[in-house]
């Protein structure tokens, strides 16, 4: 019997100073020995969860008034990010296109600012809630660019080219101008698109090109390098 208690007191005291060793290690390094608890393991993953609420944000109003620093603010003041945006002016318009991610509290708090906002009548404001797109790691970036004398179709006739190869248009920017030299009246474009990876590229190519021949025009289809 007093073997037994002699050994418990010191089992109780190895415990004990098995503790007190790795508190003072953890004082000397800086770094916790023992496994963190539950709570604070599952913290980062709530808040990277939360980040995942995205609210998409399109704006159209005169050039000479554009809402950018005031989107941007209330974006800012609401606790969310900006993830992405899209400023382009077209005629005498501007338009814009945001992307703002965060908490579903913060974005509930944007919401209500931007109805305010909306309140101009000059302003053109619409919003909603969106998510992360999915993975099209299947497709592969390309750059057309296409000149060509302006007339009316060209861009339907190219886009319908892309459609039928189920080919994505990811971006397009284009715009109609007037040459230097001559004062001839040119069109000019250029579109990102995703080209699924099963694709030919050399046989598309080929084909894409043919069309542009038969059409008047003059376009490359080069790889997106970056």
């Amino acid at each position: 019997m007093h073997v037994t208690c002699r050994l418990a007191r010191r089992a109780s005291k190895l415990d004990r100073s098995t503790l007190t060793s790795y508190q003072r290690a953890d004082d000397v390094t800086g770094r916790p020995l023992l496994k963190p608890s539950s709570a604070s393991s599952s913290t980062p993953s709530a808040a990277r969860a939360g980040n995942d609420n995205q609210l998409l944000i399109q704006a159209l109003t005169s050039s000479n008034k554009s809402p950018l620093l005031a989107l941007a603010k209330r974006i800012a003041d609401a606790g969310c990010n900006l993830s992405e945006s899209r400023v382009s002016t077209i005629g005498t318009e501007v338009s814009l296109m945001l992307l703002a991610s965060g908490a579903w509290d913060a974005l509930a708090k944007l919401e209500t600012a931007l109805t305010k906002l909306a309140r101009d009548e000059s302003l053109r404001l619409v919003h909603y809630r969106t998510g992360p797109r999915e993975n099209s790691s299947h497709l592969l970036p390309y750059l057309v660019e296409v000149v060509a004398a302006d007339r009316p179709g060209i861009v339907a006739r190219i886009v319908e080219f892309f459609t039928q190869h189920e080919i994505s248009v990811e971006q397009l920017n284009s715009t109609r101008y007037q040459a230097m030299q001559t004062g001839a009246d040119m069109f000019q474009a250029q579109f990102t698109i995703g080209i699924p990876a099963e694709i030919h590229i050399a046989a598309l190519r080929d084909d894409f090109l043919e069309l542009c021949d038969g059409l008047n025009l003059d376009a490359i289809m080069d790889p997106v390098k970056f």
